[in-house]
């Protein structure tokens, strides 16, 4: 009989992911991953083939350690407002894991619902809840949750990245900006009317750009 692996699959994939909370992505290696354990590289490739099964596997651990971290919105008035200041708040405080989530390059071009699947049931809580307090159909909230995604993640991202250090006030007042405008939008029907024009195809003023009169 073979001899019995010293680490299990997931107790290897936990040690990848200490070292990407302490070190970053760029960080994990065979060698590194094997000098955590105490061991060389070749029980890590008994359990898996590459490097790269290895860090999905970390990642798979690190969204449901985010789902549960995002999950903390009940009792707070928006709810969805509160989902996205957990997101920004969890590039803040743990860059090197908003990174491995959510700033991983793709071998293939991917579609944005192929994105959203990967938050799993997050996004359907979300549109639930945007549909109950604002009086959206399904399409406009999921509409909305897509928006605001896209502003909270380029939020997520300046922090993670160190470009801008902002408080939490600020990541408050500008998302609150956002949603606003975007219910504003929504709310006045004229969600097919915002296409952005080419400047050389426009030649009127201000006032003649319908989304905002």
């Amino acid at each position: 009989m073979p001899p019995k692996p010293k680490y299990t699959k997931e107790e290897i994939a936990l040690t990848a992911l200490q070292i990407i909370k302490e070190e970053g992505v760029a960080a994990l290696t065979a060698r590194s991953l094997g000098a955590k354990l105490g061991v060389s590289a070749r029980p890590i490739f008994t359990a898996y083939q590459n490097m790269d099964d290895v860090k999905q596997a970390a990642r798979m651990i690190a969204m449901k350690e985010f789902e549960t971290y995002a999950s903390d919105f009940a009792g707070y008035t928006p709810a969805f407002k509160r989902v996205g200041m957990l997101m920004v708040s969890y590039a803040v405080n743990e860059p090197e894991m908003f990174k491995l989530l959510f700033m991983q390059e793709h071998k293939e071009n991917r579609s944005f619902d192929d994105t959203m699947s990967d938050l799993g049931n997050m996004v359907n809580v979300c549109v639930r809840l945007i549909e109950t307090d604002y009086q959206l159909s399904e399409d406009e909230a999921k509409t909305l949750f897509q928006q605001m995604w896209v502003h909270a993640y380029g939020l997520g991202v300046m922090c993670a990245m160190k470009v801008c250090d902002f408080s939490e006030e600020e990541i408050s007042e500008m998302l609150g900006q956002t949603f606003a405008g975007f219910i504003m939008m929504l709310k006045s029907g004229k969600k097919d009317m915002c296409g952005m024009q080419p400047a050389k195809d426009f030649n009127g003023s201000i006032n003649d750009i319908p989304y905002l009169k």
